[in-house]
């Protein structure tokens, strides 16, 4: 089995290229940057250091690559061969690669017609499905058809922490243990791809929100309170009992939601939660704050990771979530100066104040009560400062 990767950086590395290879899959990554590329081409191989409590080494072979700009036809070869497409490169870059996945799909279909399976696991939802519209608008009509009946293109969602880090070896990656790929069957062509460690799921809606509330929610509230009190690392910011104790909180409001729309079995998911939090501890990472809190004008969004869930915890329970209102006011104050979103918001709250923030970016009237919740919690922030 071949599969084309494209993201040869270390999420493909460390994660995706590495459960495909242990899938049984020959890999070949797709990327631009041609020290990795070159490496890859000569060594075949790379180990990936798995960071628990003690680490673990983990050899990835059988591996090759390729540089989309300098062997594009070689690229457009090895997706009409391919048995599996995959992506780890960004939401901003899917539109870049389209054209040449296209090209592959055109080469394959004047070859054979067999079953491609093409996934997107970029962090964002429906990132399979983008892609798809994009690699549409590359291709003839006839392509557009044959894509329809032979190639399936399935949604999914990833999960592992892979830190921003160097290492000696440019190959080499740390990982955290935890990681988890749910890929939703309804676009099928056939049977599911085989691959090692992945959870085929029929309707992945659950478990992006299982972990945009959880995961990504958590995360971004230790990184904000966090910077409030000016630690460097998520791993420093959790060690902070008071921090840790909003994050616990605020985890358990979004939890509630969950648990209600969903239906998830409410013992598991508080084992989820601690999970997590024991992955934002992990003493064996290191997570830059500011990387973590970059964006707030994105993360404040009304249906990202801390509007979402404050505001439906206030429709499904009728009260103001404590801990995800402190969450708001806390990202509200992110201020970094080397953050264009930051300055933006800073700018925004200069002129029209935290009630034409939250209106502007988080899609919340002034009457709403969480609008008055999270400015009490703004102000005491200032106060405290």
């Amino acid at each position: 089995m071949r599969a084309v990767h494209f993201g040869a950086g270390n999420i493909g590395r460390g994660f995706i290229g590495s459960l495909l290879a242990a899938s049984g899959y020959e890999v070949v990554f797709v990327d631009v940057n041609e020290q990795i590329v070159r490496l890859l081409k000569e060594r075949g191989e790379y180990r990936v250091i798995v960071a628990g409590e003690r680490q673990e080494e983990q050899w990835v072979r059988g591996v090759s690559a390729l540089n989309s700009q300098t062997e594009r036809e070689h690229v457009i070869e090895a997706i009409a061969a391919a048995d599996l497409v995959t992506t780890a490169v960004g939401p901003h870059i899917l539109p870049v690669i389209a054209p040449v996945i296209a090209a592959g799909l055109e080469r394959r279909f004047t070859v054979h017609r067999q079953p491609l399976h093409v996934i997107a696991c970029e962090n964002m939802i429906g990132g399979t499905e983008t892609l798809k519209t994009h690699i549409l608008a590359h291709l003839s009509a006839a392509g557009q058809q044959l894509t329809d009946e032979n190639v399936g293109f399935l949604n999914c969602a990833v999960d592992r922490i892979v830190p921003n880090q160097t290492n000696h070896d440019p190959l080499a990656v740390t990982v955290e243990p935890f990681f988890e790929w749910a890929i939703e069957t309804r676009n099928a062509i056939g049977a599911v791809p085989p691959i090692q460690g992945a959870h085929f799921v029929v309707d992945l809606g659950p478990y992006i929100e299982r972990k945009l509330f959880t995961v990504n929610t958590g995360h971004a509230l230790a990184a904000y309170l966090g910077y409030q009190k000016q630690y460097q690392t998520v791993q420093e910011a959790m060690k902070d009992n008071g921090i840790r104790a909003d994050v616990e909180q605020a985890l358990r409001e979004s939890g509630a939601v969950l648990v209600k729309k969903h239906g998830w079995d409410e013992e598991g998911h508080r084992s989820y939660i601690e999970t997590t939090i024991g992955r934002f501890v992990n003493p064996s990472l290191s997570d830059d704050i500011v990387r973590v809190a970059r964006s707030p004008i994105r993360k404040l969004g009304p249906n990202d990771r801390l509007v979402a869930p404050a505001t439906q915890y206030c429709t499904l329970f009728g009260s103001v979530p404590a801990g995800l209102a402190k969450g708001i006011a806390a990202l509200l104050r992110f201020d970094d100066a080397s953050d264009a979103e930051a300055a933006a918001l800073q700018q925004t709250i200069a002129h029209h104040g935290i009630e034409g923030a939250l209106r502007q970016y988080a899609g919340l009237e002034s009457a709403h009560p969480l609008v008055a919740a999270v400015r009490e919690e703004y102000d005491k922030m200032r106060k405290s400062r």
